[in-house]
């Protein structure tokens, strides 16, 4: 998540919180509860001011001071009404959307929101005032009829809490770890497989039901053409064959294979692989790579091998690259199955 997409989510976040003061000053007033309706004026002042900490990009600052004036708000609320009215539930809101803090702050590269330090804090507080008021009773004896009503209010503000925050956890763990793989499988300059990705893709098939394909294709001449234009012209032509590959090689999974070398896979068996792959072979033929004004003139060689049943990936890798190498040395620009 970028910084921007973070403090539209707290705008958002610190308007509900200060709408529900808001509401729950008026509550307090129709109670008669003055101490409480007094405390909602600063209560109301602090979320005011955090606009003005998140506009200004102060989002350390913003939730340790929200943290620390909602802990104070739940303390003092179940102090004087007792927890007949769901004020202690927040508690349990307020620590798993710290360790989410802390998680956004990892990934903003911003200061750790110490998560494990404030619920430990959150929850002494937590247990010191419904303790209290389990002992000793709330502050304010009020009628109950209420209570009722706001303890449902509270859960379920509560519960839309625990859900958006963790559904958003979720999610972004679950984005990170989708990140990861693609790093650890893709090429990062063709946007292709890597070979680590197709190593364990071929080491996947069944040996004994299919007769899948696979094809070896090497760039003629890439030394020279890096001599010639400099790695920056070697990069632009990698990226032109990895374009042919996935145009030309419609239902097969194509991997960089290392330098100038690419595998392309077949896991059905293809009666007119060999048709395909010199199609391929033509399309890089007849296309130059456009690079700062030259035209590049590029072929390929390509070997190919059918797996026989039970045939070890090795052994099928090495038949294909050995191919491969036989039309290199004798006159490039072929496809050898």
């Amino acid at each position: 998540m970028k910084s921007n997409d973070v403090k539209k989510t707290a705008f958002l976040v610190n308007a509900v919180i200060l709408t529900l003061v808001f509401g729950l000053m008026g509550f307090f007033i129709m109670c008669d509860a003055d101490f409480l309706t007094y405390f909602s004026i600063p209560t109301a002042a602090v979320y005011v001011f955090g606009f003005f900490l998140i506009s200004r990009d102060k989002l350390d600052i913003y939730v340790w001071m929200v943290y620390f004036w909602l802990t104070l708000y739940m303390g003092v609320t179940t102090l004087f009404l007792g927890y007949g009215y769901g004020f202690h539930l927040y508690c349990f809101s307020m620590i798993p959307v710290m360790f989410v803090t802390e998680y956004l702050s990892y990934k903003l590269h911003r200061r750790s929101m110490k998560a494990m330090t404030v619920s430990y804090i959150i929850a002494a507080s937590y247990i010191l005032c419904t303790g209290y008021v389990a002992y000793f009773g709330p502050l304010y004896e009020r009628d109950q009829k209420y209570a009722a009503f706001f303890w449902i209010f509270n859960a379920l503000i509560v519960f839309s809490f625990l859900i958006y925050y963790t559904n958003y956890m979720i999610k972004a763990v679950i984005l990170s770890e989708e990140k990861l793989i693609e790093a650890a499988h893709i090429d990062r300059l063709t946007g292709l497989y890597n070979r680590h990705y197709m190593l364990d893709r071929l080491n996947s098939l069944p040996a004994d039901e299919k007769q899948s394909l696979i094809a070896m294709a090497d760039i003629d001449n890439f030394k020279h053409i890096n001599d010639t234009y400099g790695h920056n012209g070697g990069d632009e032509v990698l990226k032109i064959i990895a374009q042919k590959l996935r145009s030309e090689c419609k239902g097969c999974e194509t991997a960089r294979w290392g330098g100038e070398e690419f595998l392309i896979l077949s896991e059905e068996p293809l009666p007119d692989g060999k048709a395909m792959l010199e199609s391929l072979r033509r399309s890089v033929e007849s296309e130059t790579v456009s690079f700062e004004g030259e035209e590049i003139t590029v072929t390929i060689t390509i070997g190919m091998a059918v797996r026989d049943i039970d045939q070890e990936v090795e052994k099928w890798i090495q038949s294909a690259d050995n191919k491969l190498y036989f039309g290199k040395n004798s006159g490039k620009n072929r496809v050898i199955d």
